[in-house]
């Protein structure tokens, strides 16, 4: 059941506590840190609140009514129960502050996170601040937003053209995918650009479906040549971007990944990087999270201005 409107407030019932220990209004502002006419006039509205006289002033300060005898044994219960409540959500605040659970695609758990949580720890440790605890799970976007939808996951890091429904999201990087393949493959020595229709054609070793890298090509083929356009069969379907990656070196087909993933192959060699004509695979990368536009002062908060600072 609600409460009525007589119950009192806390800070009223620590008067009428601080009334009794005292035995004086003056005595009691003075643990209290208030004025003897700030005490006189909160205590007029607690009786006012209730309907019952519970202190009577006398010549050598002031003394319960039995009325405020019984109250002031309740609320030393009610007090009591209410500071193991402060004590509690304190500690919550603490754990908030100090532990972070994220959910990341794997571009950003493999590309990005890395160098962001190293700098934030040395920024913690540079500061004399415990270092953040940090509880990462890297899967495909789909299911990071399943996870902070859910509340398994305090921030969550997605590919993908728009912020998902229901989710506050900041961009936190940019990226873009690249077709690549082996420098002997038949791709890696034609002089144009390989186009849609014929990229869409083509078995590609990919990512599962539900990855932000798959869903981002498959969206952008839709966007070019239609919403009934249907891909050819995978070559192969893998779960990571690693596992992809290096089925493309040993020779299983072309793929579309993240360049910020295939870099180093490609400035060495070991892939080439093939022309698209024709669609725009630019993307960004976002953070998501529930709850109001900017973040609570907390752990979320920090790690989102030092990602910012970093960029």
């Amino acid at each position: 059941m609600p409460l009525s409107a007589k119950m009192p407030d806390l800070p009223s019932l620590e008067l009428l506590l601080a009334i009794a220990r005292t035995g004086s209004l003056s005595a009691a502002g003075r643990d209290l840190g208030l004025t003897q006419q700030a005490v006189s006039a909160r205590l007029a509205g607690l009786e006012a609140r209730i309907g019952v006289r519970l202190a009577v002033r006398t010549t050598r300060g002031a003394t319960l009514t039995s009325a405020g005898t019984v109250l002031a044994g309740w609320a030393d219960r009610l007090l009591e129960a209410a500071r193991e409540v402060d004590a509690g959500i304190a500690s919550l605040r603490a754990d908030t502050r100090g532990r972070m659970r994220i959910a990341a695609s794997l571009t950003v758990a493999e590309q990005l996170l890395p160098a962001w949580l190293v700098t934030l720890q040395a920024d913690a440790r540079h500061r004399g601040q415990e270092p953040l605890h940090v509880v990462l799970h890297a899967t495909n976007s789909n299911q990071v937003i399943d996870q902070v939808r859910a509340g398994d996951a305090d921030l969550g890091f997605v590919e993908g053209f728009a912020a998902p429904r229901g989710l506050r999201s900041r961009v936190v990087a940019r990226d873009e995918l690249v077709l690549v393949v082996l420098p002997e493959h038949r791709w890696a020595r034609r002089a144009a650009a390989v186009d849609a229709e014929e990229l869409c054609d083509t078995p590609l070793v990919s990512r599962e479906v539900g990855s932000g890298t798959r869903e981002f090509l498959a969206t952008a083929l839709r966007h070019r040549l239609g919403p009934d356009v249907s891909q050819a069969r995978p070559a192969l379907e893998l779960s990571t971007t690693a596992s992809v990656r290096a089925a493309v070196l040993a020779g299983a087909g072309p793929a579309v990944l993240s360049e910020l993933a295939l870099a180093d192959d490609i400035r060495t060699g070991r892939l080439r990087r093939v022309p698209v004509a024709g669609l725009d695979l630019r993307r960004e990368l976002r953070a998501v999270w529930t709850g109001p536009r900017v973040p609570p002062a907390g752990a979320v908060r920090s790690f989102l201005a030092h990602i910012a600072g970093a960029r």
